[in-house]
């Protein structure tokens, strides 16, 4: 698979799906380059509608041939085919998960403690991602990570760097003295008027970022 990059929406179930699903074909006509599906499910939701969710999800991503993972939920994953699955935490049975998830994508949050960056660069993930960078509502189970933390982890990984948790465009500026490959984002997309907007300006000053 190529490498991750790009901009990265995460979308959360626990909002309106028909809303969801418009703002998420608006965002990907802007050129996302991830999907991923967070495990914020409404107890009334039975494992029979989220294989519907996760479906549909795919079905709008796979025309712009943007992959969609999942959070946590490796066997939802498979299930519905989705491209992979994001871990909060290195799960318990990784031996067993690590070959039924054979060519899928795999990704980890990691925060400041860098043995996370060198497992998962020992274990030849696809790529890991710091939170929380900024404060963050939509994250507030994350530790705030320290710029040194990212800085080093250029020297200890190859894979692909992603950066979320409180991400705006007015405060990218702010991460300039990084080098990363995506951004995550949620509210800064899925809560705006115009979505599809939104997400160009993120991909437009990533750009500028780059260059």
């Amino acid at each position: 698979m190529k490498s991750l990059s790009g901009l990265y929406l995460v979308l959360d179930p626990n909002q309106n799906w028909e809303s969801t699903y418009s703002k998420l074909q608006l965002a990907l006509e802007a050129g996302l380059g991830v999907v991923q599906i967070w495990n914020n499910w409404s107890e009334s939701v039975d494992q029979t509608q989220k294989q519907e969710f996760c479906k549909r999800v795919k079905e709008i991503a796979d025309h712009f041939k943007v992959p969609v993972l999942i959070n946590e939920e490796w066997i939802l994953a498979l299930e519905t085919e989705l491209d992979g699955v994001h871990f909060d935490h290195i799960p318990a049975d990784w031996n067993i998960i690590k070959k039924r998830l054979e060519d899928k994508l795999i990704g980890l949050t990691v925060g400041n403690e860098l043995e996370l960056i060198q497992w998962a660069n020992e274990n030849k993930l696809s790529y890991i991602s710091f939170c929380s960078v900024f404060p963050s509502s939509s994250v507030d189970t994350c530790q705030l990570v320290k710029h040194e933390t990212i800085r080093q982890a250029e020297t200890l990984t190859s894979l692909p760097i992603f950066l979320s948790g409180g991400i705006k465009p007015e405060n990218l500026h702010l991460l300039e003295e990084f080098s990363y490959q995506g951004l995550a984002v949620i509210s800064g997309i899925m809560n705006q008027i115009n979505p599809k907007k939104a997400s160009l300006d993120y991909i437009q000053k990533m750009k500028n970022h780059h260059e």
